[in-house]
């Protein structure tokens, strides 16, 4: 079932094919010629894949492009260049814009009932150092990374975990690798598209000299030393770079690889000579040569884009931008997208059940508190002060559009309610008052709730300044505290936030066979239950263990998700959690489904009017295919 599924649904969504490069005709890029004719790379029939992932742009709607050029984008800080992977998104499977699941990088999967997995890879792919791409670079991951516990002292990543047991490994021939486990692993799949990819495979020919079964000991301790390393796994672990960009040295399959050395304040990614895909009319991908991104201050990102400054632009920026950047548009040649913000809630706020403090930690566990959280926001005010009325108000849930939606979802513990709040929070036995009117705790604090949030998120902080408006109608005092990022994480990991305050859902468009993960105490990482997360995720080895049934019965739903075979049990789970998280407002949404702007400067072509602007399951920009963006004329592009 998934070989044929794997094979078609991206093929038929995107027109892709795999045919042979001899049969294409290839077409030699236009900035890589001069290399070719000197000797230093071969010519494109022989880079691509004997069978590479051929593009017809023309059956998703977009139009054949023209090789060349660069694209100038912005990042707030030097270690965001990690982004460009993710933009990027080649991945072992994929989604597309439809959200279909299929082979990218890997020519087929063949999977047996959910357990087994033959990942097949295609022949001649190579690596953007010429190096050929074969089953040894999944052999090195899981055999001298994976299950090597000086370099992954936390054991095999938890999604090649089934019932705690890791999959039983095998190398079939050079391009065959397989993966079994005794029961199903649903999750499988669905992480190797990831925005974030887990990368299950590593480029062994050059990580080898840095690890010690294959590189003498002693002569690497000494190379750690002289970077101030203690050991052969810490520089293994340095060099190991496969998200951040930092190593120029290292492989990739991505389309473009970092060029520019750190420190810098402008990195360059050049095109990867090797990479896989190519068009109808032999083509090779990406179309542009270089992604170059400038590192500046997020507060001056709508005024660098206004002053045209940027050629594709959109994390960074918000809806309070579109005013300054539509004023823009004709002086700077850029036009400004809008698409729909596919979170759960573009302002989410996070009761920590964990936090450590005794009374917060029983008052954030009791329902009635945080419905009467939820009842006393007056979401239309926000949704008219925030996003100009474009939102949808209600609970952080999924949108419309998923084949999970509800409308019910939106609205359960959701509306504006001052009376009900009151008495919800009369109920919970908040009913003494201090001088100001202001509530008491059991122990006679003043109910003051401290909402600790990103000191970057200025919707946010502007978002939570008027919560404090409404919730001071109800008799509580709200006190905004926005900090460092990491700081703000920190904190909520080891449970000294009462409440926190961000985005919603990430994935907040899934399809059923898609992994709930965010619905249940799963991961450190959601922020109403970071001690449960990490018990979960260290099996045991850290945290807190659920000890709600409320909660418990999240678990339950997600474990009947991963136990089901078919797409019915498999959406019945994820609507049980659903429901679940409206009857227990474990967080707080309040509108959704915003318009994000996204600067695209004339004459950049390929980018969708519309699309969902997430980090998952769209990877932000990445299933829209960049390596399909290109300059119509060349006075619009940067200069080669």
């Amino acid at each position: 079932m998934w070989r044929f599924a794997l094979e078609l649904a991206l093929g038929l969504a995107l027109g892709l094919a795999a045919l042979p490069a001899a049969a294409l005709d290839a077409v030699e890029t236009p900035s890589l010629a001069a290399r070719v004719a000197r000797g230093e790379l071969p010519p494109v029939a022989a880079r691509l894949p004997a069978e590479p992932l051929v593009v017809d742009p023309e059956a998703s709607g977009r139009t054949f492009g023209r090789p060349g050029g660069s694209l100038v984008t912005l990042a707030p800080r030097a270690r965001d260049i990690r982004y460009v992977s993710t933009f990027s998104y080649a991945r072992l499977v994929g989604y597309d814009e439809a959200l279909h699941l299929g082979p990218d990088i890997l020519a087929r999967v063949d999977d047996e009932a959910g357990r087994v997995f033959t990942l097949h890879l295609r022949p001649g792919h190579r690596w953007s150092d010429g190096h050929p791409f074969t089953a040894e670079d999944f052999r090195y991951f899981w055999e001298d990374v994976a299950t090597n516990r000086e370099l992954t002292p936390g054991g095999v990543p938890d999604f090649l975990l089934v019932d705690g047991r890791p999959p039983r490994f095998e190398v079939i021939d050079e391009r065959t690798i397989r993966y079994a486990w005794d029961a199903p692993n649903p999750r499988f799949l669905p992480a190797l598209a990831a925005p974030r990819d887990p990368y299950i495979y590593r480029p062994a020919h050059y990580l080898k000299r840095y690890h010690a079964v294959y590189t003498d000991p002693d002569a690497l301790l000494q190379k750690a030393r002289r970077q101030k390393l203690a050991s052969w796994a810490a520089l293994h672990n340095r060099v190991d770079d496969m998200n951040e960009g930092s190593n120029l040295d290292m492989p990739t399959l991505n389309p473009w690889r970092i060029a520019t050395p750190a420190p810098a304040s402008r990195f360059v990614f050049e095109r990867n000579p090797y990479y896989h895909r190519v068009d109808t009319r032999g083509q090779q991908l990406p179309y542009i040569d270089r992604i170059v991104v400038d590192v500046a201050a997020a507060g001056l990102f709508a005024a660098k884009a206004n002053a045209g400054e940027a050629d594709l632009l959109a994390r960074g920026l918000s809806i309070l931008d579109v005013p300054i950047l539509k004023e823009g548009e004709r002086a700077r040649g850029y036009r400004t997208l809008l698409w729909r913000n596919a979170r759960g809630s573009e302002l989410a706020l996070y009761p920590n059940l964990n936090v450590v403090d005794p009374v917060w930690r029983a008052l954030n566990r009791d329902v009635r508190f945080r419905r009467a959280l939820s009842l006393g926001i007056d979401r239309r005010t926000l949704n008219n002060a925030l996003f100009f009325g474009l939102g949808v108000e209600g609970a952080n849930t999924v949108l419309e559009g998923s084949a999970l939606h509800t409308p019910d979802l939106r609205t359960t513990n959701a509306t504006y309610d001052p009376a009900e709040a009151r008495r919800l929070l009369d109920a919970a036995g908040l009913n003494r008052r201090d001088g100001s009117g202001t509530r008491l705790l059991s122990d006679g604090r003043p109910l003051e709730i401290v909402v600790e949030t990103d000191g970057d998120a200025p919707l946010v902080v502007d978002g939570l300044t008027l919560i404090a408006e409404f919730w001071r109608e109800i008799g509580i005092r709200l006190i905004v505290k926005p900090q460092d990022r990491t700081v703000l994480r920190n904190r909520i990991y080891a449970g000294h936030t009462v409440l926190s305050a961000g985005p919603g859902l990430d994935n907040a468009t899934p399809t059923p066979v898609m992994v709930p993960v965010e619905l249940a105490p799963m991961r450190q990482d959601t922020w109403s239950w970071p001690k449960w997360g990490q018990y979960a995720e260290t099996r045991g080895g850290a945290g807190e263990a659920v000890d709600m049934p409320e909660a418990m019965a999240l678990q339950e739903s997600f474990g009947r998700w991963a136990a089901s075979a078919d797409e019915a049990g498999k959406a019945a789970a994820w609507r049980d959690m659903l429901e679940n998280h409206a009857r227990n407002v474990w967080t707080i949404g309040t509108v959704a489904g915003a318009p994000h702007p996204i600067v695209v400067r004339s004459g950049l072509e390929n980018l969708p009017r519309r699309g969902d602007w997430a980090w998952e399951p769209t990877a932000m920009l990445g299933v829209y295919r960049l390596d399909e963006l290109y300059w119509s004329r060349p006075a619009d592009g940067r200069p080669s």
